[in-house]
């Protein structure tokens, strides 16, 4: 059975006064239907970018995106048309996301209305639905985004991306702007629903602990490229990029008596615009020798476990 989703060499680059910046640059993955695709990085690794490339919200450089086995990358406009029922976003904000202008029922029945074949009370019907599954009282029907917090209002962003029944959303840091009780509300509700409804997400986000939660596998980018893939739990157990490993160690330990170290990296990050051809991390890496400066190339190191680092073995005896 082919993977629901599948991107190869995908590339998106943006023309600046300098040069391309390569915001996406070569990123290969295939993603089974059911599944969670977690996406880490620091800011600006293009993360999103690669998320909104993969939904043609952005035209792509270069590259294929298949989708249910065909072939997506250059749809036609009814192509187009289908896919947006199929391929959804959760934004990471939920309050520039919605329309201010708009009440709670009127932002969830906006794209029942847009694709039409609706009587007006099955809209009304599928709105209230879609509201008791994300946990909306009935009684938020008439109300504004500005009346509600900010967990709410992105319960009202997960209601949107469910009205059309997608089978794959991409999770655009969908909890980075919630205090912590709220998060672990909206990723147990998006949980819930995966379970219910068979969704598969590609899960956008710099917080390492929450893609451990939600994720079946991840993918670890550094400026365009991914440095690092592998099953979630096999990636905490056997962290193997040096950069990977600085992110890890990052992560805060509840344990005051722990022992781990913080990893620091140091020195300039290199520029996105037109870079040369080596490593991207080399200008930070404690590891790094002269054959960085060749093109590195993500292979298999371990079963499923996937590194674009020529040093790997050495570095991990391994």
């Amino acid at each position: 059975m082919p993977a629901l989703l599948e991107v190869k060499d995908l590339k998106k680059y943006f023309k600046t006064s300098n040069g391309f910046l390569h915001a996406v640059d070569g990123v290969n993955f295939t993603l089974d239907e059911g599944k969670t695709l977690g996406v880490v990085g620091e800011s600006g690794c293009g993360k999103s970018t690669l998320g909104r490339t993969i939904l043609h919200l952005i035209d792509s450089t270069g590259g294929k995106i298949y989708f249910e086995g065909k072939d997506v990358t250059d749809p036609s406009r009814r192509q187009l048309s289908e896919l947006r029922r199929k391929m959804q976003i959760i934004f990471q904000d939920p309050f520039s996301s919605i329309n201010p202008r708009m009440s709670v029922s009127e932002t969830i029945m906006e794209p029942l209305q847009l694709r039409g074949g609706l009587r007006k009370q099955e809209i009304v019907e599928r709105t209230k639905e879609l509201m008791a599954t994300v946990g909306l009282a009935e009684r938020f029907w008439r109300t504004y985004p500005h009346e509600l917090d900010g967990g709410r209002r992105q319960r009202i962003g997960i209601a949107r991306a469910l009205a059309l029944n997608p089978k794959f959303i991409v999770c655009d840091e969908p909890v980075s702007a919630l205090d912590v009780s709220i998060q672990a509300q909206i990723l147990n509700l998006m949980l819930d629903l995966q379970e219910q409804r068979g969704l598969t997400y590609m899960f956008v986000t710099h917080d390492l602990s929450v893609v451990k939660y939600i994720s079946d596998d991840i993918l670890v980018m550094y400026l365009g490229q991914v440095v690092e893939k592998a099953e979630s739990d096999e990636l905490f157990r056997m962290t193997l990029h040096p950069y990977s490993k600085a992110l890890l160690s990052a992560i805060p330990e509840p344990n005051p008596h722990s022992q781990r170290k913080l990893i620091s990296i140091k020195g300039e990050i290199t520029s996105p615009i037109n870079p040369k051809p080596g490593c991207r991390f080399m200008a930070r890496c404690p590891y790094v020798a002269d054959r960085c400066k060749e093109p590195q190339i993500l292979e298999e190191v371990m079963p499923n476990h996937f590194v674009a680092c020529c040093r790997c073995r050495e570095i991990n005896d391994i």
